[in-house]
């Protein structure tokens, strides 16, 4: 029997990701004019795979509506292990430069681990290094890993406390579904304690009878990679759906491009849940917004270190 239909709050992530550029430009327009120096984000890019372009282009215009300086360095698909490390290791070193990220995918002759783990902890923007994993973990962290960062301030900033809420997140990844967990399991955080001290569940491709688990879930993420995975029938009415899958699947209407659709159903849970983010303009704004800035927060800890050890 289908529930009574409820009129979902749907959580506009383009909104609140222009409110927080609006208060990072402001930031950086004050850490330049008190330091005269820019925030400055390089990206490496190996290869041409063409998702990648644009998601790199799309970091490059965030740094410019912000105020910040940004660095492309491209470098060919045969680029050797040896050469893209020493890549790194020029950008490491290079004052200039305070966050550094390394799009992925990489080339399959290239060790993701081996080239994340290269990058200085204090510019690793992307939240990727060990260093930072363990910090994070520990209630810690330097920085905020950007996409659960994204979800974290569409919580708050539409006041979604999740203290004492059961949480159900599919997929355990180390780019969303783990660091998430991370944040949201902690005593206190950023947002403080209303928005941490959650019962976190992690689902994923081995899980037996994920429906018990979402269906008892206040607050279900979607992150598992797999379009329109999450139906109606596996939420609870009333509870809170944030998606953050991106898909592309063929239009229904024989238009030539694809068509952008999350890991939740979004048709079938919009008149069932009490609040869902779309795909597109849900969670995926957040992620280069919270990159831009933990590359204010890497640049103000650089500023503090060379200011310490001039007084030195």
């Amino acid at each position: 029997m289908r529930s009574q239909p409820v009129t979902a709050k749907v959580l506009n992530g383009n909104e609140i990701a222009r409110q927080i550029r609006s208060e990072i430009a402001a930031n950086v327009a004050a850490f330049r004019q008190s330091t005269g120096t820019a925030p400055k984000l390089a990206a490496v890019l190996v290869g041409g795979d063409p998702a990648s372009h644009v998601y790199v282009e799309h970091k490059r215009r965030g740094c410019q509506q912000v105020g910040m300086e940004s660095e492309l360095v491209l470098l060919p698909s045969e680029t050797s292990m040896t050469e893209l490390l020493r890549t790194m290791d020029r950008l490491n070193h290079d004052a200039a430069v305070h966050g550094i990220l390394v799009q992925l995918p990489l080339p399959k002759h290239l060790p993701v681990e081996t080239v994340l783990d290269a990058i200085d902890p204090a510019k690793d923007v992307d939240c990727f290094h060990p260093q930072n994993v363990g910090l994070l973990w520990q209630g810690r962290p330097t920085f905020l890993p950007c996409t659960p960062h994204g979800v974290m301030q569409i919580l708050y900033r539409s006041s979604l406390p999740t203290n004492g809420r059961n949480v159900c997140i599919l997929g355990r990844s180390e780019i969303v579904g783990k660091p998430l967990a991370a944040l949201l399991m902690q005593k206190d955080g950023p947002f403080g304690p209303e928005y941490a001290n959650a019962t976190v569940t992690i689902v994923h491709s081995k899980s037996r009878a994920v429906e018990e688990f979402t269906r008892n879930a206040d607050i279900v993420v979607a992150a598992i990679g797999q379009p329109r995975f999450l139906k109606r029938d596996w939420v609870r009415p009333g509870a809170i759906v944030i998606d953050v899958g991106i898909n592309r699947i063929p239009s229904s209407n024989g238009a030539a491009n694809d068509k952008l659709v999350g890991d939740a159903d979004f048709d079938q849970l919009v008149d069932h849940v009490a609040a869902i983010t779309p795909v597109p303009g849900g969670v995926g704004p957040l992620t280069v917004t919270m990159l831009l800035a933990n590359t204010l927060a890497a640049a103000r800890v650089a500023w503090r270190s060379l200011l310490g050890a001039e007084n030195a």
